[in-house]
């Protein structure tokens, strides 16, 4: 089932027998077998391309969500056996994965010694493409506030580790750097660089400025793909930004170019929690994660959310 359904992915048998770790003629038999005790033809074979028959359309579907069904029993056997063992395929967002990992990985490294922790960074939209499809097991990304934790059966349940403030930052030199209690109005007459688009970041960042009544919208002439190219343009008198508060260690404080300023209370901020498939086999585990990750994270600069 495996081969086949790799092969209705790629409709490619060289592609799908390296997807899956197989040989050629191995995943060609295994197909074959399979055909054979279904007693239906899956494929249409030619010379130079693989199609799906009728009634290998219909079966492909099937086939993958019994491939679920068996992962989701194999997990819950396995986590039943023994929490905090075998691997886990953590997913982050690019705006957290540098400053929080450190905190992530020690923690891992001291109290799981026999978790195999895969750290894999993305954008928002393929973390949660890959949770859905269990490609990753969890993820560690920001979440709306107000999110409920659960999505229902089929969908993802959040759990919420803190809240952190963003800041605004500024070429030094600027008229608001060094400033505390900046009211959110600021944002509306400011030229603010962005992240590019699909960072959930730039989002955020655009929703701040609609709540302090900016209705022009941010100008996208000057963009960047992280958040060290970002403060450089900052350095380099651009524009202002706003940055989460975890990341200011790392990206601003060793550059004498650029300067912060502190938003009012509230300050506009960001939660960020861990998504799970609803009704995973870990989830119990995971609770447990999330619950020693907050005890971890409460060092930094960050509002843990018990």
């Amino acid at each position: 089932m495996r081969a086949f359904t790799a092969v209705a992915d790629n409709l490619h048998f060289r592609e799908a027998a390296a997807e899956i770790g197989m040989s050629q003629p191995a995943l060609s038999g295994a197909v074959a077998a399979l055909e054979e005790s279904l007693g239906v033809r899956l494929l249409e074979r030619t010379t130079r391309r693989v199609l799906l028959s009728p009634a290998g359309e219909r079966l492909a579907s099937r086939a993958r969500t019994v491939l679920d069904a068996v992962e989701e029993l194999l997990e819950e056997a396995e986590a039943a056996r023994a929490p905090f063992t075998g691997a886990l395929r953590l997913g982050v967002i690019p705006t957290c994965a540098p400053y929080l990992l450190p905190t992530v990985l020690r923690l891992v490294h001291d109290r799981y010694p026999a978790l195999d922790l895969q750290v894999h960074e993305e954008q928002t939209a393929s973390l949660l493409d890959g949770l859905v499809a269990g490609r990753l097991d969890l993820l560690l990304l920001a979440v709306p506030p107000g999110a409920p934790q659960t999505a229902g059966a089929g969908g993802v349940e959040t759990i919420p580790l803190f809240d952190e403030d963003f800041v605004l930052v500024t070429p030094n030199g600027h008229e608001l750097a060094g400033r505390d209690g900046l009211p959110r109005e600021t944002l509306r007459g400011l030229d603010l660089l962005l992240l590019d688009e699909g960072h959930c970041l730039r989002q955020q960042a655009l929703d701040v400025c609609r709540e302090a009544g900016r209705t022009d919208g941010v100008p996208a002439t000057t963009s960047a793909a992280g958040l060290s190219t970002l403060v450089q343009l900052v350095a380099g008198g651009l524009g202002v930004t706003l940055l989460p508060r975890t990341s200011l260690h790392v990206e601003t404080e060793r550059n004498e170019l650029l300067a912060t300023a502190c938003f009012a209370d509230p300050a506009p901020s960001r939660r960020i929690g861990l998504a799970m498939r609803a009704g995973t086999a870990r989830r119990d585990e995971f609770a447990v994660l999330a619950k020693d990750l907050r005890e971890a994270m409460r060092p930094l600069p960050v509002r843990i959310v018990d």
